[in-house]
């Protein structure tokens, strides 16, 4: 191997740990947002759709600062870009502090929406640049490892939120706090804000240490526009000129279905399993079912770096997540909630529970594929093409309000563990099935097309 050769394997070695690492603090952060649904609608006094406002908070984030933050890093670079984007975080998190002490919803959404743009600055640096630093064909498998740090993080983050701060769930259960009188209630609530006090503050100070660290660190610079094509563009047009390219403009549409998929498999189980009596011994359990999700995402991430592009291309990949996809939502709303499944070491499960987990499956290999196959041919539109997939986020903003909307609208009931359930939940799960059929299209067709005359 030439010294050139290897000097640039080194590199991009680097970049790789670098952005593994910084992808496990995007999951981290982002999937605390599962249990933290069920929980705001305890302590706020919120119904379902009202609750499902904290993932509007913090998607509606990506899509209102993903062009500005294409902006930014054209000014200060992709390594400060992400400096700026943990400190940002840090921010956000602080800003549960005052939110807690008043246990005011409105500004734990307005935290909640910093830290969305924090993570759209780093996600704008972050994505493209996984893409550039090695082969094409491999992308996929880059973005899978980058994945895995994101889900493991993912499955780690309810699981902590629960055992270290909200052990005490089984004391704050909806029928104990019913039962309160006026001022004992408030004073239940209040306690129970406060508990996300100390963890936000201290996530707060670790993301800084990090911002300090990633600024310091050997990670390379890059140029996505080496020919300098739209260097003399203005930032309309060059979003004029690709969407012009079909490829892209598909590409953003499939993505932001996806991530209306995904935040949906991992934000709702929670919620939905406690509409199903999943309380387990603490009363807490529901509050971790986010880490199923997360746990069929990351089998499905090993599999990507296994398979592809070795064994598997990355299209045939997410023609297979569309296909896995569209079978699970059909099985969602099709199988009773009274069908219990025994798993060794948990408490009996409905099976619709398991199905919701297995979402994580067949959207794991989504964006690993959906990111390269939108951004081909795209030269130095690169990063412009970058921010709007980035925008394409807002899916995981508007999908939800959607389903909590259709999940109190539904009033059909029925007979399970003894207790009559409210199946709305069950059925607004149907919302995800062109999700999935528009993720097959593009997998099949919609990334091949390079002019709309022959779209």
């Amino acid at each position: 191997m030439s010294n050139s050769s290897a000097n640039k394997q080194n590199s991009t070695l680097i970049a790789m740990a670098i952005l593994t690492f910084m992808f496990f603090i995007f999951g981290f952060v982002t999937w605390l947002n599962g249990p933290l649904i069920p929980f705001f609608k305890l302590a706020c006094e919120l119904t379902e759709s009202q609750a499902y406002f904290v993932t509007f908070a913090f998607y509606i984030a990506y899509f209102v600062m993903a062009i500005p933050s294409s902006g930014l890093i054209e000014r200060v670079g992709y390594k400060n870009g992400l400096s700026l984007g943990l400190i940002i975080i840090a921010v956000g998190a602080f800003m549960f502090y005052p939110a807690a002490e008043t246990r005011t919803f409105g500004l734990f959404l307005g935290a909640l929406f910093v830290m969305g743009t924090g993570l759209a600055v780093l996600q704008t640096a972050a994505n493209p640049y996984v893409v550039v630093i090695g082969p094409r064909e491999s992308a996929a498998a880059r973005i899978s490892v980058l994945g895995m740090a994101n889900k493991f993080a993912g499955f780690i983050a309810p699981l902590a939120l629960t055992t270290l701060v909200l052990s005490n769930m089984a004391d704050y259960t909806a029928d104990k706090i019913a039962a309160l009188d006026a001022t004992a209630k408030e004073t239940a609530l209040d306690s129970l804000a406060l508990q996300l006090q100390a963890p936000y503050i201290y996530m707060g100070l670790v993301i800084l240490v990090m911002a300090v660290l990633i600024k310091y660190s050997p990670l390379p610079e890059i140029n996505l526009d080496e020919e300098d094509t739209v260097a003399h563009q203005s930032l309309f047009q060059q979003i004029r000129e690709v969407l012009k390219r079909p490829q892209l403009v598909l590409g953003v549409i499939t993505l932001m279905l996806y991530v209306a998929a995904e935040v949906l498999a991992g934000d709702s189980i929670g919620s939905f399993g406690k509409k199903l009596g999943v309380y387990g011994d603490n009363g807490d359990f529901y509050l971790k079912l986010t880490s199923f999700t997360m746990t069929a995402m990351v089998i499905g991430y090993i599999l990507g770096v296994t398979l592809i592009p070795k064994y598997v291309s990355q299209v045939t990949a997410l023609k297979l997540s569309g296909l896995l996809g569209i079978v699970l939502v059909l099985a969602i709303i099709a199988i009773s909630p009274s069908t219990m499944v025994t798993l060794p070491g948990l408490p009996e499960l409905p099976l619709v529970i398991i199905l919701v987990a297995l979402m994580g499956l067949s959207n794991a290999l989504c964006w690993p594929a959906i990111w390269p196959m939108a951004l081909e041919d795209l030269g130095g539109y690169t990063k412009i093409g970058g921010a709007l997939l980035i925008m394409a986020i807002i899916g995981g903003a508007i999908f939800p309000l959607l389903y909590g909307a259709l999940a109190d609208s539904i009033n059909i009931t029925i007979q399970t563990n003894d207790i009559a359930v409210k199946s709305g939940n069950q059925l607004a799960y149907l919302i995800l099935l062109p999700c999935y059929f528009m993720i097959l299209f593009f997998a099949i067709k919609g990334h091949k097309y390079r002019s709309w005359s022959r779209a």
